[in-house]
């Protein structure tokens, strides 16, 4: 068994084309994939795109590797159990509003293959259209296990715990705070040091890119250089993994005999990579009322609609208020875009209580929803003074299409049954006395 040492793992810049070797010499210069490779090494293409794609949105990188990563059995069907996709027919669609605790630690040994469980989602895989968002608890590391998703990206957002992503094409160390972008077909596994949690949004459709910025300028939200893209690191171990992938909505199984992950030098700009939420640039307002949250936007995956995204990843992070003359919370709305959210620290300005870290919310398109009615209260009642809202991380996927939950989302006893109340006690206006 060899393994790479990890130092210096990390190139900054988002969709580059980067070029890194995990051993000095194992990347050919000047040609992609040439007669004869240094070291004997196996050139291999990775496509995240199709290939004509514009120049601008195309994706692919090269990989060269110990050993073809088409040397492996037959794969077989494999049953996890709670991991869902689209189509979402295994419930009908709710026009609800939901909202559910976090997902308990595990009793009993589980690796975050294991431990995901799927909430709902839209769109179907097979189409390129749509997204899926599951939610993960577990306890144990991966143990010659990998894992990839053939349906789309995956997007994670670690909401407890220290976790180590290691993917084909480098090491990603992640915890709250971090967003991990992994690219489809990219093979890994997720080590942990204890228990952990998070949330996973699998894009069905284009991938995730930074949002133009329109009227801002050049400046703002998520800058590229804050992007962090892994440097070569491989394994050399002749044992046998197991690799289980999604495909077409199942889960699917084989064993190779030899670690997958065994790339020894890459180039391009298809690679998984990792945010520090703490380095988005925050656009507020500094006169009155304020923006639509669109401004938080950290990623998008743009649909056949100019302006309306297939999916949006959104963050609510720690920020000033200085507005005067408004209300400072999110307002009472009801959107065409579908949202659903997530807390990964601390307490969301919109909800005073309820809404947990872990936990997880979700208001279908049209839904009437907004502050509960402490934090209504709370917010107009308060002196307009500069406020900084401090030790709060909350987040939200944004997408055009109804979310549709899961049996098992529906009746888990994670759900709060009583959502609805925390908007029962606002009292009914009063014309009767209209201002002169």
């Amino acid at each position: 068994m060899k393994t790479t040492p990890d130092s210096a793992p990390y190139q900054s810049g988002f969709a580059n084309h980067f070029a890194t070797e995990a051993v000095a010499g194992a990347l050919p210069v000047g040609q992609n994939s040439p007669q004869k490779t240094p070291m004997g090494l196996y050139a291999e293409q990775l496509s995240g795109t199709a290939f004509t794609a514009p120049r601008t949105e195309n994706r692919r990188s090269w990989l060269y590797r110990l050993r073809p990563s088409a040397q492996h059995p037959a794969y077989v069907p494999f049953d996890q159990g709670r991991l869902r996709s689209g189509p979402f027919t295994d419930a009908p669609p709710s026009p609800n509003r939901m909202r559910w605790d976090p997902l308990p630690v595990p009793e009993t040994p589980t690796d975050w293959v294991e431990g995901l469980v799927t909430y709902g989602g839209n769109g179907d895989p097979e189409t390129q259209g749509g997204a899926g968002i599951h939610l993960y608890a577990a306890n144990r590391s991966m143990v010659d296990r990998v894992f990839y998703c053939a349906d789309g990206e995956l997007l994670i957002v670690p909401q407890s715990g220290q976790q180590r992503f290691v993917t084909e094409m480098g090491r990603i160390e992640a915890g709250p705070g971090h967003v991990v972008v992994i690219p489809r077909g990219v093979r890994f596994r997720v080590e942990v040091d204890g228990p952990v949690r998070g949330y996973v949004c699998e894009n069905y459709g284009a991938p995730f890119r930074l949002p133009d910025l329109g009227p801002i300028g050049a400046n703002g939200l998520a800058n590229p250089r804050d992007f962090e893209t892994p440097v070569a690191a491989f394994e050399d171990i002749d044992r046998p993994t197991q690799c289980v992938q999604k495909f077409a909505g199942r889960l699917w199984v084989t064993t190779f005999a030899h670690s997958p992950l065994d790339v020894v030098a890459w180039h391009g700009n298809n690679a998984p990579y990792r945010y520090d939420t703490a380095r988005f640039n925050t656009i507020n307002t500094v006169s009155f009322d304020h923006p639509d949250p669109s401004i938080f936007t950290v990623l998008t995956s743009p649909s056949d609609t100019p302006g309306t995204a297939n999916i949006d990843f959104v963050i609510f992070p720690p920020r000033w208020m200085v507005a005067e003359h408004t209300f400072r919370p999110p307002w009472f709305h009801r959107n065409v875009m579908s949202e659903f959210m997530g807390l990964v620290t601390g307490a969301y300005d919109a909800k005073e209580g309820g809404f947990a870290p872990g936990g997880a919310s979700l208001h279908n398109c049209m839904s009437g929803h907004g502050p509960d009615q402490a934090s209504y209260d709370k917010a107009v009642a308060a002196d307009l003074k500069p406020h900084k809202l401090t030790d709060t991380l909350a987040f939200m996927f944004e997408t055009r299409f109804p979310i549709r939950t899961t049996q098992w989302a529906q009746t888990t006893p994670t759900m709060q049954l009583d959502y609805d109340d925390v908007w029962t006690g606002f009292a009914k206006g009063d014309v009767s006395q209209p201002k002169a």
